[in-house]
């Protein structure tokens, strides 16, 4: 949250755009005056203030509140990368990383909560000053749940975006027809909470491999999905959906988009992780962020997102949900939930499911993306590592995996009725 006034409070919206039979494709050429090349020339850290400085022009600034670890994401619209500094007072790292073409973004992992105060821009618009303020964790949490925080340049001074030159049509076919929605099982009310299950890989993507067992993650995850299914039904207090109850292939977009679709209280995307390093063990939860709470993080994300590329085609690239939805990250209210659960999630299996040391985490996964259905990501183990695959692989470990999720998912909407 940001107490200097030139902060306005962005406005949060969707956007669905029709899918038709033609594509408008614009081809940009843009005056040399308009392009938007503003590096992020220092970042400099004194022990009262912080400023960003920039090589040219920018289009403004915007930011938002990571809680769990806690960190300030500072968008710079157009802006490229530069070079880090090292952390200092309340700043443990800097880390740049470039989300969109045009924009840059600057992420600060504090040693202890803070907001941002005192934000401005110099008069000639070359750089943004702002100083950072201790809060209590309890005010960072609100914080971190209110809508992202815009400043601009002066107008003066305000790098403009390119100007569209010409536009080109071409016709590309009709939309392929959406995936076969599965059965909600359970309880006939539809007043009561549905959980999706979402078994990851399938088909012709078998996921990662045992080098023990030679089992495949896919088979894996499947039966791991029906374990929860089972225990989910047998409480009576929600309804559940599987994304596939066969080994069949579905692209990830489809698997979120079918939660959306049934309007789904809660997705659950379930996997079993694998590394180099066979001692790897313990299950970790995963929650959606731009930024990658660590390098495995992103790798994990990024070896999840290729699930859509066979053979160098990107079978999602024509999905009408994805052309449908922007994700728009400054509503915070389905992340802080979803992240909720999955601590309550580790709380509650802890006594049966073997966790990580540092078992949440956070990543750019696609499944994840629903904007509007509280999402996890749950690496159950490592199946690469013998005790782990073993574990789960057997009966008696998918019905620990499965009763842990289980009373997770009962306390889970417990609160949110309580809280209603």
């Amino acid at each position: 949250m940001f107490s200097n006034k030139h902060w306005t409070s962005a406005r949060a919206g969707r956007h669905r755009r029709a899918m038709g039979l033609l594509l408008v494709l614009f081809g940009i050429i843009a005056s040399p005056s308009a392009v938007l090349a503003g590096q992020i020339g220092a970042v400099e850290i004194t022990e009262s203030e912080i400023t960003l400085r920039f090589d040219g022009l920018v289009a403004g600034a915007s930011s938002f509140m990571l809680a769990g670890p806690d960190r300030i994401a500072l968008d710079i619209a157009g802006a490229e990368v530069g070079r880090s500094p090292q952390g200092m007072g309340l700043v443990r790292a800097v880390r740049q990383g470039q989300p969109s073409a045009d924009t840059a973004r600057v992420v600060l992992d504090l040693v202890r909560p803070a907001i941002v105060a005192d934000a401005r821009f110099a008069a000639d618009g070359r750089s943004m000053s702002f100083r950072l303020q201790p809060v209590s964790a309890s005010e960072f949490e609100r914080a971190s749940r209110s809508p992202r925080a815009r400043l601009h340049p002066p107008a003066g001074f305000r790098a403009k975006p390119p100007e569209k030159r010409y536009s080109v049509t071409v016709p590309i076919g009709k939309p392929r027809p959406a995936v076969a929605l599965p059965r909600i099982e359970g309880p006939g009310n539809a007043r009561l909470p549905l959980v999706v299950i979402d078994a990851g890989h399938g088909g012709h993507d078998p996921g990662a491999i045992s080098p023990h067992s030679g089992r495949h993650e896919k088979d894996i995850t499947l039966s791991l999905a029906r374990a929860i299914r089972d225990d989910l039904l047998s409480s009576g207090r929600v309804r559940v959906a599987l994304t596939r109850a066969d080994d069949r292939y579905l692209v990830l977009e489809e698997r979120f988009g079918i939660a959306r679709r049934l309007k789904a209280d809660l997705f659950i995307s379930v996997h079993a992780d694998a590394a180099e390093n066979q001692a790897a063990s313990g299950a970790s939860v995963y929650t959606l962020s731009e930024v990658a709470s660590d390098r495995e993080a992103a790798r994990l994300a990024a070896r999840e997102n290729k699930a859509n590329i066979i053979n160098g085609v990107d079978l999602g690239a024509h999905s009408g949900d994805v052309s449908s939805i922007l994700l728009d990250l400054t509503q915070r209210e389905t992340m802080n939930v979803a992240s909720d659960f999955a601590r309550l999630l580790q709380r509650e299996a802890s006594d049966t499911v073997k966790f990580r040391t540092n078992a949440h985490r956070f990543a750019s996964f696609v499944v994840l993306k629903a904007p509007d259905t509280p999402s996890v990501l749950f690496e159950t183990g490592f199946i690469s590592n013998k005790d782990d695959g073993a574990f789960l692989a057997s009966a008696d470990g998918q019905k620990k995996v499965a009763r842990g999720v289980r009373d997770a998912v009962q306390i889970h909407f417990a609160r949110q009725i309580a809280a209603r």
